[in-house]
């Protein structure tokens, strides 16, 4: 499975811990590591939260672009 490096590069380069970012889309800190790690694909409506959360797009969060700004 695929890793979600830009999802852990966005919450470093912020400062945050994993706790405060699940805390944040409401999903316990377990599962934000294990999507962090590829452990668990990220579904749909975390992957628009963590783009909401960050003010990128859902393709940037899977790296489909390098724009990080919204359109």
């Amino acid at each position: 499975m695929e890793r979600y490096q830009r999802i852990r590069d966005l919450r470093e380069d912020r400062d945050l811990t994993q706790a405060q970012v699940g805390w944040a889309i409401n999903v316990p800190q377990r599962t934000y590591a294990y999507y962090e790690s590829g452990q668990r694909m990220v579904p749909p409506h975390v992957l628009c939260a963590l783009a909401d959360f960050y003010q990128v797009s859902v393709d940037y969060i899977l790296g489909r672009t390098d724009r990080k700004e919204l359109n």
